[in-house]
């Protein structure tokens, strides 16, 4: 990949230049969108509000300019706050912006290296599975701030949401489900009915004004510091490499497949774009890298504040940049107001934000499709609930190959097929009947199928020669021309000769590799030349004696 198809071009500002009025108009309801989503991934995560909109304005505006989608809008997410809050609680905030850090150099790695094509190769129930769980995790994750519990213990997500819920039955405490519930409604009917309307952050103005107004004793997100202050990196010394590593890693590799699924979204639902895969994990790359630099945590596209840019009205990358100055303004300006939001408030903004995460007619679909895929999904799912988003999509991955090779694999088949005999007489027809038999080999030979295949043709009996047309074979691995070496060396063993017709110049130089190549006698362009070689085998005297 060269460095000038990663770098901005004059071509993504001419059409901003020329009318940008609905960019900006977008650009400024996105924000209001993404405020409450900023602050309440910020807190989710464990590093603050002020971390959520440092990441919302700095990684904005860098992926905006450097990305790969004009309608992309980046910032923090709930997804990569399920991955962060672990980091959190092992290395502190400071090994956040590291891993961050770290993260946004492997993503301009890859960018290089061009991995950015390979997201079309995501099966789609591993992308449903993670999805649904995300949106459950999300979830548990509120379940403290909006039943008003300050301290939940558990590891995982869903033992801290277990130990919130066991306080809440102690101490019971209506006034945050008062707040929470009442919010997250709001945004379900308004979204619903009003989808242009930014009812997230008119529910969360209505909630912070009225516990300002009523003096109510509830949780707020306390002071907002004036302006966004880079941290000291004094933590990124060669020892804390290695512990922070393997996360840089699962950051690196679920912002790359956010950023890059929310990109594909962004592609349907506008008419007539595609992104630059690529470029988009170039600009998410550098966003990550320059997120921390001002105290915000790693940030991928967002498929929520995406979806609203484009259904604004936006037309060019324009719009995600004015988004970030528009949340800028709001951290200088109205950051007494911020410090006053009860997280009561924010719990039902995230709450109503998983809900509308799910696609239920996906799910169905995918579940109505097969067995297997179900398998997948709900596999994928338990995961990312019971564990991490990163394991998940392994282990959705990998039973998605599984499942792939044995369908593939049952697809390579061994037929007998009928000799052309022409106008020979009855005893030459007995005799070919008899001792000459012929196999068409269809479909890939590899690993996953080799061994069936050597059963089947181990189980050959009472011939004097075997002609294998391998024309048909789509594929072969090490382990079939292994596996085909071994059943020749059997057959042979047992005084039956081999001949193989058909042979592709690729497979016969994988079998010569492995020293499963036959004699160049026993090799054949044709299987009318074989059949005519094995006629004149049989009517040999040497052949024909008795064994």
């Amino acid at each position: 990949m060269s460095a000038r198809a990663l770098l901005p071009a004059w071509s993504d500002w001419r059409p901003a230049v020329k009318a940008p009025g609905a960019d900006l108009l977008s650009g400024l309801i996105v924000a209001l969108v993404a405020l409450p989503l900023a602050l309440g991934f910020g807190i989710s995560s464990g590093l603050g509000a002020a971390a959520g909109l440092a990441t919302a304005v700095v990684a904005g505006a860098v992926a905006a300019v450097f990305g790969g989608s004009r309608f992309q809008v980046s910032g923090p997410t709930g997804a990569m706050t399920v991955v962060l809050v672990p980091i959190f609680h092992r290395h502190g905030g400071g090994g956040v912006l590291a891993v961050g850090l770290l993260a946004g150099l492997v993503l301009v790695v890859l960018a290089i290296a061009g991995v950015g094509r390979a997201v079309r190769y995501m099966p789609a129930p591993v992308i449903e599975g993670f999805t649904a769980g995300i949106a459950v995790v999300i979830a548990l994750q509120q379940f403290p701030a909006a039943l008003g519990i300050a301290h939940a213990e558990g590891e995982k997500v869903w033992q801290s949401a277990a130990d919130a819920v066991r306080q809440y039955l102690s101490h019971p405490d209506p006034l945050p489900l008062l707040i929470a519930l009442p919010v997250a409604a709001a945004l379900l009917l308004g979204g619903r009915y009003l989808p242009k309307l930014p009812f997230a952050l008119l529910a969360v103005i209505v909630a912070t004004l009225a516990a300002v107004v009523l003096h109510l004793d509830v949780a707020t997100i306390g002071a907002i510091p004036a302006g966004l202050q880079a941290p000291t990196l004094e933590f990124l010394h060669l020892s804390d490499l290695g512990g922070l590593l393997a996360p840089a890693l699962a950051v690196a590799a679920l912002a790359a497949l956010e950023s890059l699924l929310s990109a594909t979204a962004a592609d349907s639902m506008a008419v007539g774009t595609r992104h630059n895969p690529d470029r988009e994990l170039f600009g998410q790359g550098l966003a990550n890298i320059a997120a921390p630099l001002f105290g915000g945590v790693p940030a991928t596209g967002a498929i929520a504040r995406t979806a609203v840019n484009v259904r604004s009205g936006a037309r060019t990358r324009l719009a995600a940049l004015f988004h970030a100055v528009v949340l800028a303004a709001l951290v200088y300006l109205a950051a007494p107001l911020v410090a006053h939001i009860p997280l009561a408030a924010l719990a039902g903004v995230l709450l109503a934000t998983t809900v509308r995460m799910v696609e239920t007619a996906s799910l169905r679909a995918i579940a109505r499709a097969s067995k297997g895929d179900t398998a997948i999904m709900i596999a994928t799912f338990v995961v990312t609930v019971a564990m991490d988003l990163v394991t998940a999509v392994a282990v959705g991955v990998g039973i998605a190959v599984l499942l792939a090779l044995r369908a593939v694999s049952k697809e390579a088949r061994l037929h007998q097929i009928p000799l052309d005999e022409g106008d020979h007489s009855a005893e030459e027809h007995d005799l070919l009947h008899d001792h000459i038999v012929a196999y068409r080999l269809d479909g890939p030979l590899f690993f996953a199928a080799a061994h069936r295949f050597l059963l089947e043709l181990a189980e050959v009996s009472d011939v004097r020669v075997v002609i294998l047309r391998m024309s048909h074979i789509t594929a072969l691995d090490s382990t079939g021309a292994r596996t085909l070496k071994d059943a020749i060396g059997k057959l042979e063993h047992r005084g039956i000769t081999v001949l193989i017709s058909g042979l592709r110049p690729d497979h016969r130089r994988r079998l010569a590799a492995v020293g499963a190549l036959p004699d160049a006698g026993h090799l054949f362009d044709h299987t009318p030349d074989a059949i005519a070689v094995a006629r004149g085998l049989l009517s040999s005297p040497a052949e024909s004696s008795p064994r």
